[in-house]
């Protein structure tokens, strides 16, 4: 159905009216027949607006956004859709303030979208990584040298997470990352991750950093030790992960400029995403986040609100 678009352009031409963004989604959502998004029964009954549940029990009307991200959204989907397109196309991303003059929405509405959107592209069934996996760790945040006076971290080292706040990333040798935003990086946060993250017997290659010795004896674990010009050791390396940190900080610094710690996971989330799906064209990058679309995110949870 959308094969053929290679632009954003030709991606609004066709998506003009609200009733064809509607179709698209229930055919990214419900690939197999509409489903109840409240008791999961399938064949419900069809309404003027929607659909009405045919389980006796259940028996509610919904909509195919019902328990998504654009659940009770007052922005057409047409714009949710750019907005989607522009966030996945993007190798660095969009910034808020570009979204909202590309769309003609408000600054915070693109703001609120774009976390909306980095929501949906989260990985919600992490399968564990095999065979071969690089891990790193990395610290975000701007540089002491560049903060106002008044902000600047005394005795900063620059890698620190006394001023930055650290992440973990996993590469596997097929080309998926996955990241985790810590507190600290102890030996017992290392550990925990990669049990949690990566399948006995695989081989985990790392540099140096203390915190990674005493790994599982499941674990083959490779020490590339690059503090003394060593980079391979037996044609194991970690240049994967590290070329993925260079990309979340440039895009970070180019693009976003800042970070805060508290949203850091979804910019994390939304760096993954693409790098994994950097092999397939941008249109399909595009489908594949709309089957991904459950999930409600209210403005009062992102920001912190208590009602």
């Amino acid at each position: 159905m959308t094969s053929q678009f290679t632009s954003l352009l030709q991606l609004l031409d066709f998506f003009k009216e609200e009733q064809t963004c509607k179709d698209y989604l229930v055919q990214q959502r419900w690939p197999n027949g509409v489903q109840c998004p409240h008791c999961g029964a399938a064949k419900p009954y069809t309404t003027d607006r929607g659909y009405k549940c045919s389980d006796k029990t259940c028996h509610k009307k919904f909509t195919v956004t019902v328990g998504t991200v654009f659940e009770n959204s007052k922005i057409p989907l047409r714009i949710w859709f750019a907005a989607i397109y522009l966030c996945t196309a993007h190798k660095k991303g969009i910034s808020s303030l570009q979204l909202h003059r590309d769309l003609n929405i408000t600054q915070k509405t693109a703001w609120f979208v774009l976390h909306r959107v980095r929501e949906m592209l989260k990985d919600k069934a992490p399968e564990l990584l095999v065979e071969e996996v690089q891990a790193d760790e990395s610290y975000v945040g701007g540089k002491n040298k560049n903060r106002h006076n008044s902000k600047k971290v005394p005795h900063s080292q620059g890698r620190a997470s006394i001023d930055k706040t650290p992440v973990v990333g996993l590469y596997q040798k097929d080309g998926k990352v996955i990241t985790k935003v810590v507190t600290n990086t102890d030996a017992a946060t290392l550990h925990a991750i990669m049990v949690e993250n990566v399948a006995p017997e695989a081989v985990i290659v790392t540099d140096a950093y203390r915190s990674y010795n005493g790994l599982p004896a499941t674990y083959k674990h490779v020490v590339v030790k690059g503090a003394e010009g060593q980079y391979v050791v037996n044609g194991f390396h970690t240049q994967n992960i590290e070329n993925f940190w260079s990309l979340l900080k440039r895009g970070i610094i180019g693009i976003y400029h800042y970070t805060s710690a508290k949203h850091l996971s979804r910019y994390c989330d939304e760096f993954a995403y693409r790098y994994n799906t950097r092999k397939i064209k941008d249109i399909a990058r595009f489908s594949n986040s709309l089957t991904q679309t459950e999930g409600r995110l209210k403005y009062n949870d992102l920001i912190g609100k208590v009602k």
